[in-house]
Formats: C-alpha cells, structure tokens, sequence
C-alpha cells in the first residue's frame, strides 16, 4: 500500500479523490471506499476544508482487508437498482407458497432481534426468498452474489461502528412492508418499499460514518468531515 510503504509520509496531504482514482486506475466510489477502510484503521484522517492526510501516530492499528473487490457501499447501489426490480416482478409472479416463507423469514428476524441475536441468516433468506418468487434462476444467483459479496471485512467492521438497535427496528419494519406490498401483488409498491429499505441502509451507515469522525474530532480536537455516500433516490 502506498501509505505503508512510505510513498504518502505521516501528516501528508493525500491527492484529491478525483486524482486518486485517476493514479490507482479504479472509480471514485472505490476510492471512498478505501478512505473509509483506512480511516476506520487510524491510517488516514479527513479534515474539512483541508482534504485527506495520513495519520501521524506511530500506532499500527488492526488490519481490515479492504481490496474485497467492490465494496458495500457499490453493492448497495446495485442492490438498489436490481433487488428493487426483482420485488416488482416477485409481486406479479409469486405463488402463495412462495410467499409463505417470506413471511417466515420476517417472523424469524423480528424473534431474533427482541432476543438481542443475529438476525442475518432470516435477512439473508428473506431477500433468497423473494429472488426464488420470480421463478428465476439468474436473479436467484445474483442476489446471491450480491449478498454474500456485501458481507465482507468492511461491511462487518462498519456494522460494529455503525449499526444500532434504532437501524434493527427500522430493518424489521422496513421488511414486514416489503412484505405487505409483495402480498398485495402491488408492483410498484413493492419495488418502492426494497428501495426504501436499501437506500436507508446506505443512508445510516453515511450517517455513522460522520459521528464517528465527529467523536473523533471531539477527542482530537479537530472538526472533520466526508461525503455522504448516497443511493439514487427512488424511481418509478
């Protein structure tokens, strides 16, 4: 890395997102991405007004592999856009078995979370689930690639930072609605509810994002700040 290996010095004012791109031959989102995975290590500090610069403590923090491929931020972007479209034809094309175990993974995920456990295998195959009620078998692979593909180091540490038990309500809530549209056999509804639900997911992990660099700034002194990293909104 070019940080460790001493190309960028401690306390060096680091290219703008845009040049870094441009230099390591990869997107601005990537880019955000790995600046969020370095903060989070202590490896890099973002100030406002004044850009990214390495850190300068001589403290070697934990390692977090961030080179997973895309990152969970891209992942959600394109859960955004294709699981939104995937609930709409599951509305149209699901059979009453198939939303059967929809409604129970759902079930599953609000028993777990009011006993404070893991509710990611429920979530996992709640949006299995409604991939499997289009009668598709390529959407199924894809929801499942990007699933398990969002589930990586970064997504882990940025759910200890970031995740709260306000966000694990409002996930539960958000999928008993996925539900209910998916049950009217509203299209519309459905894809509008799975777009809600992934772009606030996105949304609060940005939001933590910036209270832990205001928590940070508190301790150190220093105000900072990044840019949210954002969904597009919802469609049509």
């Amino acid at each position: 890395m070019l940080i460790t290996s001493g190309e960028f010095r401690r306390g060096e004012r680091l290219p703008s997102e845009r040049d870094l791109a441009v230099q390591l031959g990869v997107s601005r989102p990537s880019v955000r991405e790995a600046l969020i995975a370095l903060e989070i290590q202590g490896l890099v500090e973002v100030r406002v007004g004044a850009g990214i610069f390495v850190a300068q403590s001589d403290a070697r923090p934990a390692a977090v592999p961030i080179n997973e491929g895309q990152g969970p931020f891209e992942l959600l972007r394109a859960r955004w856009l294709i699981e939104g479209e995937i609930a709409a034809l599951a509305a149209r094309e699901a059979t009453k078995a198939d939303l059967a175990p929809i409604r129970s993974a759902v079930e599953a995920m609000e028993q777990l979370a009011n006993k404070n456990q893991e509710t990611a295998p429920p979530d996992r195959d709640f949006h299995m689930r409604i991939a499997a009620a289009t009668h598709n078998g390529a959407l199924v692979s894809v929801v499942l690639y990007l699933w398990d593909r969002g589930r990586g180091a970064m997504w882990q540490r940025m759910e200890e930072h970031f995740q709260t038990q306000q966000m694990r309500e409002a996930a539960i809530r958000e999928h008993w609605a996925i539900l209910a549209a998916l049950e009217a056999r509203d299209a519309r509804k459905s894809r509008a509810a799975m777009r809600a639900h992934i772009r606030r997911v996105s949304t609060d992990f940005a939001k933590g994002w910036e209270q832990l660099k205001v928590q940070k700034g508190a301790q150190s002194g220093a105000h900072r700040s990044v840019r949210a990293i954002r969904v597009p909104s919802a469609g049509r």
